[in-house]
């Protein structure tokens, strides 16, 4: 988790952010990915697969983002050699547990349950990430690339959780 000493003394750019978001869809894609491989009822294939595709074209967008922003930070801003370390402190495995080792690394989940489980609470973990981020930034630019990844990670959040309740509901 981001400590409150960390959120404050690392003076994020936008490019670093789009970097920090980049990273987290990642992760999340590598999860879907695997958890929709595993997955034995077709309705949770069906939508971590959905989600695999979602992280892997906000990841699209972001590259996109980030290749229009790049040449105009380029010149304003030298690299933050520091975001490296706090990727590694506070996103990379920390978000989607095992992610951060690549696809083969992640076990095969219990159950179906079990992934959604894992995948809710990744996806809290993004979100709390994002919002003490957020909360201790000042730059417009840099609120707007967390901003939006936030949105997309509630919908997420809010499409495992309604999963979990149907397949409750399904004595699943």
């Amino acid at each position: 988790m981001v400590s409150s000493e960390k959120k404050t003394s690392f003076n994020f750019q936008c490019h670093d952010a789009v970097d920090l978001c980049l990273s987290i869809e990642k992760e999340g894609m590598v999860y879907y990915e695997k958890a929709a491989k595993f997955a034995k009822n077709q309705k949770v294939k069906k939508i971590f697969s959905r989600l695999a595709e979602d992280e892997r074209e906000h990841g699209k967008s972001l590259r996109a983002k980030a290749k229009f922003l790049q040449p105009a930070l380029l010149r304003k801003v030298e690299t933050n050699d520091g975001l490296g370390l706090f990727l590694a402190q506070n996103v990379k495995g920390k978000v989607f547990p095992f992610a951060g080792e690549g696809s083969a690394s992640l076990p095969e989940p219990a159950s179906d349950a079990e992934a959604i489980d894992v995948g809710i609470e990744s996806e809290r973990r993004s979100i709390d990430i994002l919002l003490l981020l957020l909360e201790s930034e000042k730059k417009m630019d840099v609120r707007v690339v967390f901003s939006h990844l936030l949105a997309e990670e509630r919908i997420h959040l809010a499409a495992l959780q309604s999963l979990k309740e149907e397949l409750i509901a399904d004595g699943h």
